[in-house]
């Protein structure tokens, strides 16, 4: 139930969203709240394409800091904010653009395919990008024979089944779905016979080989809304169960893990919606000779969608 103050928020976020032209976009794992407030909800190629095609002066995105550099590189015109300065990722940080640099020189045939989910810098020392939704096609549409993965070695390894190429894998991974264990998706299936098991390719081997589709979370929306689809055992972060049970009522979702959370995707709320669209404020802007290079590699991307 909204309260008074609450509706107060949500009044003034809606009446500065029309004053400064503003679009909201939110990923899959935010608060429901925040989810409740924002014009698209989505996973991080839906927001960056919708990011890339807005008419909108301003960008508030509700996400973690590597979304909001994405919408930067592809629409430098406008104003990206983050309402939370804080909000990174951890597999964005375990790699930096010198480490590529030098991994590149001990691999010069390999092409580099760097998940979106990595700063910067490391897109603009990648030939092309991608998402969980568009990995497979987005490699399979490279000429190269060999491909250097980067941050994420378990969406890597879960291209490479479908994909044949010589793969080599930098050895990041998230946190949050690494805490989604076999074991915990061996017990829900006892526990729930007729359920499918859907997990994002972010997860362990292991518990990819246990599940009944892989999919991005916007796969999983989209998974979800099928008739012959009733009860789903979910191994994402948890944030994803909201959208979830909200589009789909009649419908069972039970997590994989509850420990399934990021933090850094939490940290956003309707205060600091609201204190960003006062302020305008934290904006995030990549540098123009960044922005040049990573455009172009995220353009690359989003040709093959």
């Amino acid at each position: 139930m909204v309260t008074v103050n609450n509706a107060e928020l949500i009044n003034k976020i809606l009446s500065l969203r029309r004053e400064k032209k503003a679009v909201i976009l939110a990923h899959n794992y935010q608060l429901g709240e925040v989810q409740n407030i924002a014009d698209f909800v989505g996973d991080s190629l839906e927001l960056s394409q919708i990011a890339a095609e807005s008419k909108a002066e301003v960008i508030v995105f509700c996400g973690v800091h590597f979304m909001a550099e994405t919408a930067s590189i592809l629409c430098p015109d406008k104003t990206v904010l983050l309402p939370e300065a804080s909000a990174g990722c951890p597999m964005a940080d375990m790699v930096t653009a010198e480490e590529l640099r030098e991994k590149k020189r001990e691999l010069p045939q390999a092409a580099v395919v760097c998940y979106v989910n990595s700063t910067a810098e490391v897109k603009a020392e990648s030939d092309v990008c991608c998402t969980s939704a568009n990995a497979v096609a987005v490699v399979s549409s490279l000429d190269s024979e060999q491909i250097l993965f980067v941050p994420d070695q378990y969406l890597g390894h879960y291209i490479s089944t479908r994909v044949k190429k010589q793969f080599f894998f930098w050895p990041g991974f998230c946190p949050t779905h690494a805490r989604i264990l076999p074991e915990y998706i061996l017990r829900l299936k006892e526990e729930y016979p007729r359920a499918r098991v859907v997990v994002h390719p972010e997860c362990r081997p292991e518990v990819i080989n246990l599940a009944d589709e892989v999919l991005s979370t916007g796969g999983m929306c989209r998974y979800a809304r099928r008739k012959d689809v009733a009860q789903v055992i979910v191994g994402t972060e948890i944030g994803m169960i909201y959208r979830l049970k909200k589009e789909n009522p009649a419908k069972q979702f039970i997590p994989a893990s509850e420990q399934a959370i990021c933090p850094d995707m939490k940290l956003i709320t309707l205060e600091k919606i609201l204190r960003s669209l006062e302020t305008m404020a934290p904006e995030v802007r990549v540098p123009e000779d960044i922005r040049l290079k990573a455009k172009s590699a995220v353009g690359r991307m989003l040709e093959v969608v």
